[in-house]
C-alpha cells in the first residue's frame, strides 16, 4: 500500500491522490486501505515515515561503509542520494509532493525533521573535518548547505524538466560543485 501510495503521489501530487487511486493500484479493496490507516491523512503520514526512514538508512548505511577520510564520507553521502533505492521518479516525485504541500509542511517537519537535522549535522562535521583535516577555510555550515543544495537542485530537475538528464550526470553536477568547493579531493 505505501508503494501504490508513492506511485499515486507521483502521478496525481498530494491534494489529488485519493485512498480509491491507492488501492486499485495495490490491487485491493478501498475499505481494506482504511483498515489498515484509518484515513488519507493517516496513509500520506504512514508513508512519509516510510521515505523518511528508507533515506535514513540508505545514507547512513553508506556512511558506515566509506573510508575513515572525511572526503570519502561526503562521497558516500552524495552517493547515496543518487543511489537506485532512493533516487527513481516515483520516489522524488513523492518527496516533492510532500515538500510542495503547504498544508503538508507541519506533517514533514513533525516526521521528518530530526532526520533532516541529524543529516545536515553530519555534514557539517564532515566540512568541519575537511577544514582541519586539510587546510580549508570554508564555513562549514554554509558549505555543507550548499552541498545539500545542489543534490536538492538536481532532484528537483531530474523531476521537473522535460527531457531530464540521467541520474549519473546529476550525481556528476553535484560531485562538479563539490570540486569547486573542495578542488584538492573532489
Amino acid at each position: 500500500m505505501i508503494e501504490a501510495t508513492i506511485q499515486s503521489l507521483a502521478e496525481r501530487g498530494f491534494s489529488r491522490m485519493t485512498v480509491t487511486d491507492v488501492a486499485a493500484r495495490a490491487g485491493i479493496s478501498h475499505g481494506l486501505v482504511l483498515f489498515h490507516f484509518q484515513s488519507k491523512e493517516n496513509l500520506l503520514a504512514q508513508t512519509l515515515d516510510f521515505l523518511a526512514e528508507e533515506y535514513r538508512v540508505n545514507w547512513q548505511a553508506a556512511l558506515e561503509s566509506a573510508g575513515g577520510a572525511p572526503e570519502e564520507k561526503i562521497l558516500a553521502m552524495i552517493r547515496a542520494d543518487f543511489a537506485e533505492a532512493v533516487c527513481t521518479p516515483a520516489r522524488l516525485s513523492a518527496w516533492c509532493a510532500f515538500w510542495g504541500e503547504s498544508q503538508s509542511r507541519p506533517l514533514y517537519q513533525a516526521r521528518c525533521g530530526a532526520n533532516d537535522a541529524l543529516y545536515n549535522a553530519t555534514l557539517v562535521e564532515l566540512c568541519t573535518a575537511m577544514n582541519g583535516q586539510h587546510g580549508y577555510t570554508h564555513c562549514a555550515e554554509q558549505t555543507a548547505r550548499l552541498i545539500r543544495i545542489m543534490i536538492e537542485g538536481v532532484w528537483l530537475d531530474l523531476m521537473t524538466l522535460e527531457a531530464p538528464y540521467s541520474v549519473s550526470e546529476a550525481f556528476e553536477t553535484v560531485i562538479a560543485g563539490t570540486r569547486a568547493l573542495y578542488p584538492r579531493h573532489f
